[in-house]
């Protein structure tokens, strides 16, 4: 099990800005979004390695020629094969790429589609690997991935129970278990209804491995939600404009929701402590402010028993405390108390 792994499964939440092909195939703006991923916040902006061959078959690109979603042409153009061939990273975009990100001190990674984006993101030294929900069942791309020994990101989208064990039994028998599960919904955007929170935890207790959430939500609430149960990883879409034409942007996360994201995960985290009772130093610094002690309710005589009537609870809580009622009412004064002052355990006899 290497450090990098450990980097991933532990310790404060790692995010990760999916840029995907939100780059548009603008290498410029491939660069201006890496920049601001790490302005606000991001562990590492990840892309997609496919080429048109690797991505869909002749018959899909047959049965795509055209598309009319009402939009404008703002998610699509053309053909399905016109996009790709636009929206696709080359080999040397990916090396020049991964220089920029390497001069700016953020992680570049990707998902592969096939073996060859494989073997080229080895020449990369990427730090992981993602699969994509829609490959948890190829197990050739299982197996070229996990005998790398690099860490796997496994997404789950679309997956059942069962699916998801055998990928992960595929993973270890090619000799590796640094595997984090990824929960996923690939629905863009889902409904709040279908997210299933809860399987966090479950999928943590199912398979012993940490969890991850890959988020096509809209907003912040459900990836930072996600945190509060326990991930490691957060992974969301990412765009410099919500509005700008392409295949994802309307479900990315701009500038504003990563840095909140980065930075309220980071302080969920800390926030969520131990699952054991714990007083921290400051609570008990501030016990003897806060906390009540024993006063005279009225100016009281030497001799005098006290009553319920002669005492009252007031700050601070220097004096004796309040739990001591027993072993106060009852007792006889050695000498005379003047009202409203505490009450030491020399006053009584």
């Amino acid at each position: 099990m290497n450090n990098r792994f450990q980097e991933l499964s532990a310790g404060e939440p790692y995010i990760i800005a999916e840029i995907g092909a939100n780059h548009n195939g603008d290498m410029d703006l491939a660069k201006r979004m890496i920049k601001v991923a790490k302005q606000n916040g991001a562990d590492a902006v990840k892309f997609q390695s496919w080429t048109p061959s690797s991505v869909a078959s002749k018959i899909e690109y047959d049965q795509n020629q055209s598309y009319s979603d009402g939009d404008g042409g703002k998610k699509h153009f053309g053909s399905l094969k016109e996009m790709v061939e636009k929206y696709y990273l080359r080999e040397n975009q990916h090396v020049e790429l991964k220089d920029f990100c390497d001069s700016l001190e953020i992680d570049f990674c990707s998902t592969p589609f096939s073996s060859n984006e494989v073997e080229m993101l080895e020449k990369l030294d990427v730090p992981y690997y993602k699969i994509a929900s829609m490959d948890i069942d190829n197990e050739q791309l299982l197996f070229e991935v996990a005998k790398t020994g690099k860490p796997v990101l496994l997404s789950t989208g679309m997956a059942t129970l069962s699916e998801i064990e055998t990928a992960i039994k595929y993973i270890e028998t090619a000799g590796n278990n640094q595997i984090v599960i990824l929960h996923c919904i690939s629905i863009y955007p889902p409904e709040y209804s279908d997210i299933n929170l809860n399987n966090i935890p479950m999928l943590k207790n199912a398979f012993d491995y940490p969890v991850g959430f890959s988020d096509h939500t809209i907003g912040t609430s459900i990836p930072l939600a996600a945190v509060a149960l326990g991930c490691c990883i957060i992974e969301k879409h990412f765009t410099l404009d919500k509005d700008m034409p392409g295949w994802d942007h309307a479900i990315s996360a701009d500038p504003a929701e990563l840095y909140e994201i980065a930075h309220e995960s980071k302080n969920i985290y800390h926030a969520m402590g131990a699952g054991r009772r714990v007083v921290s130093r400051a609570e008990v610094e501030k016990k003897s402010k806060f906390r009540r002690s024993f006063v005279a309710s009225r100016d009281l005589k030497k001799g005098e028993i006290l009553t319920n009537n002669d005492i009252a609870g007031k700050r601070p809580g220097t004096g004796i405390p309040m739990s001591e009622i027993n072993h106060v009412v009852g007792r006889e004064l050695k000498k005379d108390v003047a009202r409203d002052l505490l009450f030491t355990w020399e006053d009584f006899r």
